[in-house]
């Protein structure tokens, strides 16, 4: 897992093939999804991403501060559902809307293609949907931090998960902080990207790392943090890390 970072022409170097699931990247405008799977979804991933992504453009047309604002959104029980989850997700957090859009796509997405009994993840600029069917183990990308690609989350089966990833220190992705990675773990992915970012931006140095994940605790929604600023790392929650041991451009241990 990583966070968000600037688009490429060739697939991400932390997307990597599982030999047990359909694999295949999916981008559309500005999303670029990387979608492994049980069951063959990637022409209904397709259409639905499409639909989501017209429904925000749509709303930002007419309400072009959506896309800009740092605060929260007033409710707008007209607005399309998923411009209401992403509402409210950012309600929780503090946040503007925009810092849920790459969860609540992939949390929406997946919820819309999911069969039960079968597995299915999906990850939006480092931002994940996961319904799986036995423990799999999510490496974690911090930058220059020691603990970049060598440390994991241990995601458990039987649920729909969101982990989400900010950093001030990777990517293009606005951030008031300087962590070099705040995962956030939730079973809405909306409310964990958003919570991510919030959480991200209270981290300026290590000593802001307990305070952070105090404040992560105290949302509703909210099962497990891992905070990372260079060599410190703070977890919190229902987080069972796991020593991976492996370099940038290693095999991940899914």
């Amino acid at each position: 897992m990583t966070t968000k970072n600037p688009r490429s022409d060739v697939y991400r170097n932390y997307r990597r093939l599982s030999p047990d699931l359909h694999c295949f990247r999916l981008t559309v405008g500005e999303s670029d999804l990387w979608i492994e799977s049980t069951f063959e979804c990637q022409a209904k991933a397709e259409k639905i991403l499409k639909m989501l992504r017209r429904q925000i453009k749509e709303y930002i047309h007419y309400h072009p501060g959506f896309i800009s604002t740092l605060c929260p959104w007033p409710e707008d029980t007209l607005a399309p559902p998923i411009v209401q989850e992403m509402i409210t997700a950012s309600k929780k957090a503090g946040v503007g809307p925009m810092a849920a859009v790459a969860g609540s796509i992939a949390g929406i997405l997946g919820q819309k293609l999911l069969i039960p009994g079968e597995e299915l993840l999906i990850e939006n600029g480092g931002d994940l949907f996961l319904s799986i069917q036995k423990p799999r183990t999510v490496a974690i990308y911090a930058g220059n931090s020691p603990f970049s690609w060598k440390t994991g989350i241990r995601i458990p089966p039987g649920e729909s998960w969101g982990l989400c990833t900010s950093s001030g220190t990777v990517g293009h992705s606005y951030s008031g902080g300087k962590a070099d990675a705040a995962a956030i773990l939730s079973f809405d992915s909306a409310l964990a990207d958003a919570v991510a970012t919030a959480t991200a931006n209270r981290i300026k140095k290590p000593s802001d790392l307990e305070k952070a994940a105090n404040f992560a605790s105290r949302i509703p929604g909210i099962k497990g943090a891992v905070l990372i600023y260079g060599s410190q790392i703070a977890a919190w929650g229902e987080i069972e890390l796991v020593n991976l041991g492996f370099e940038e451009g290693g095999k991940d241990n899914k």
